[in-house]
């Protein structure tokens, strides 16, 4: 991403706390919440900067209901204090799927073996793609968060080496067409190179990219965006466009992903 000077400083809040993200790259923290300081970037239309608001169930939320949309497994780790930056939304992600200059980008962060990620995928992703993502309104990044297991960051990893073949979507899609719980080998090597050789990967390719890691720094770096966003579980969505971001936590329903694309373009 391009790094662009500005003046201006976004605020916006995250469960309660009270951010600014502006030039200088500084923390402060006061009473009344948080400041954050980040040079802003710029991804396909220019994003000076980011406001947040939390949407329908927010991260705090713990009725039955959210609770039944957002798989809640937590990873073992100290809490990651990392400032806030644009870079957090935008870096360590998939390659765009749709139309680089659509005014809505969707960021989700998810888990292959996560079951809520596969409802949403089922359920609503193929409906936001036909309606949103085909005719130019909508653009999707992915962004990993592996809560659940060793095989969820062997996921994310074939998926990414499969990208270098331009296949990232079509293995993300293949991986959850045959998604079949949790840490019960469904996701094992051996049928993650069974997966590749269906959607025609380059095997000789593939198996030299995963062998080097190539890509474990991403998904690291990813899952730490996600701690310091203080995402609690999969999956865990951002709808941004005009400088803001709006939260939307678990596998909601199309229409509620609908609304606030509708809420966003009607303006």
């Amino acid at each position: 991403m391009n790094e662009e000077n500005s003046n201006e400083e976004f605020s916006f809040q995250i469960e309660g706390k009270d951010y600014i993200i502006s030039e200088k790259n500084e923390l402060a923290k006061k009473d009344q919440g948080k400041k954050i300081h980040a040079p802003s970037l710029a991804i396909g239309a220019v994003i000076a900067g980011i406001c947040i608001t939390a949407i329908i169930f927010g991260v705090e939320n713990t009725s039955e209901e959210s609770q039944q949309l957002i798989e809640t497994q937590l990873i073992e780790e100290e809490i990651n204090h990392t400032p806030i930056t644009i870079e957090t939304f935008f870096d360590n992600t998939s390659p765009v799927l749709g139309n680089r200059n659509a005014p809505i980008t969707l960021i989700e962060f998810g888990d292959y073996q996560c079951h809520f990620c596969n409802v949403y995928f089922h359920d609503t992703h193929h409906k936001i793609i036909e309606n949103f993502v085909e005719t130019g309104k909508v653009k999707i990044m992915y962004k990993d968060f592996t809560i659940i297991g060793p095989d969820s960051v062997s996921a994310a990893h074939f998926a990414h080496c499969a990208s270098e073949q331009d296949k990232f979507w079509a293995y993300h899609n293949i991986l959850f067409n045959n998604w079949a719980g949790e840490n019960n080998g469904w996701a094992s090597k051996d049928k993650l190179i069974k997966f590749a050789i269906e959607i025609d990967l380059d095997m000789v390719e593939l198996k030299k990219c995963n062998s080097e890691k190539r890509y474990q720094a991403i998904i690291e770096s990813s899952n730490s965006d996600a701690q310091a966003l203080e995402i609690t579980g999969t999956p865990a969505f951002y709808v941004i466009s005009d400088n803001k971001a709006q939260k939307i936590q678990g596998a909601q329903s199309y229409e509620v992903f609908e609304k606030v694309f509708e809420s966003i373009l009607e303006k």
